[in-house]
């Protein structure tokens, strides 16, 4: 097991494309010269949270509007090529690796640990797996952002994993528990918004192999809503500082208009922007 970690941490919720308001956030955390000491990332929050620690403010939202509207990158050519919505050598390593570099070395010398959160589809239990170098553990961060009925299950080790969101999607009591003293939220979902059952006929469809994911995805809206309240009641009480869509994000999962993600990136500026004062005074408070 790890050893503890103190201080603050940044816990980063997924979304898929709604992911460029956190984005748009990190950015301008970036630019005021706010860091944390551990974060956890689910899904696109571990995904696009790594450009954090590498320091490339603008890197998320630049790849994005460059690739998503390129049918062999996204959508439904990959789905039928390989059973993927996201092409996987383009997504994980054309890009990262030789169109719009991501700056591994520096992540690396950060020194902040960033854990990935993923869910075994044997137990349908969430992990959460140190990221310590992300261009080796690359199947660590697919298997976190594989959506569940559009993505394949990515091996790693013994195991097939998928999207962590499906076990976890708020990880912030899990690193409470590692020994974060404060905690700052970045959520993609407005402050009304509750989760609705999924089709339980196509859960059992698709995952009969694995009762106890599909258990796991079944009951998904009921554990994210009763999370959501919970993270409320911590953030009444001053045990997290949370920040959230200051009004509902209206973009698709797989958004590939180039002028819609840039809304909700900017949209993540202004909120950014906005908490930094109450966001320092909550981490220079006893």
């Amino acid at each position: 097991m790890e050893t503890e970690v103190k201080g603050t941490g940044l816990v980063l919720e997924g979304g898929a494309m709604r992911g460029m308001y956190t984005a748009g956030v990190l950015d301008v955390f970036m630019e005021r010269g706010v860091s944390m000491d551990c974060a956890v990332g689910v899904s696109a929050g571990a995904l696009f949270g790594v450009n954090f620690l590498s320091g490339q403010s603008g890197r998320v939202i630049r790849y994005n509007k460059r690739f998503n509207g390129d049918k062999n990158y996204m959508g439904l050519r990959p789905l039928l090529r390989e059973g993927n919505i996201v092409n996987t050598r383009y997504a994980y390593h054309d890009v990262p690796y030789e169109l719009d570099p991501f700056d591994n070395e520096r992540y690396m010398r950060s020194g902040v640990p960033f854990y990935a959160v993923v869910t075994n589809m044997s137990t349908g239990e969430p992990e959460y797996m140190l990221v310590r170098d992300v261009f080796e553990q690359m199947d660590v961060l697919r298997a976190s952002g594989s959506m569940p009925f559009v993505s394949k299950p990515v091996r790693i080790g013994e195991g097939l994993y998928l999207d962590g969101g499906i076990a976890d999607s708020i990880p912030f009591e899990w690193l409470a528990s590692r020994g974060c003293e404060k905690l700052v939220v970045i959520l993609t979902r407005d402050m009304d918004y509750r989760k609705k059952p999924m089709n339980r006929a196509l859960i059992r469809l698709r995952y009969r192999r694995f009762p106890q994911l599909a258990r796991r995805l079944a009951q998904r809206h009921s554990s994210y809503n009763a999370k959501v309240e919970r993270l409320r009641e911590w953030e009444s009480e001053g045990r997290a500082f949370v920040i959230r869509p200051s009004e509902p994000i209206e973009i698709g999962r797989m958004e590939s208009d180039p002028e819609k993600l840039q809304a909700v990136y900017d949209l993540g500026r202004r909120d950014g922007e906005s908490a930094i004062p109450a966001l320092l005074r909550y981490l220079k408070s006893e």
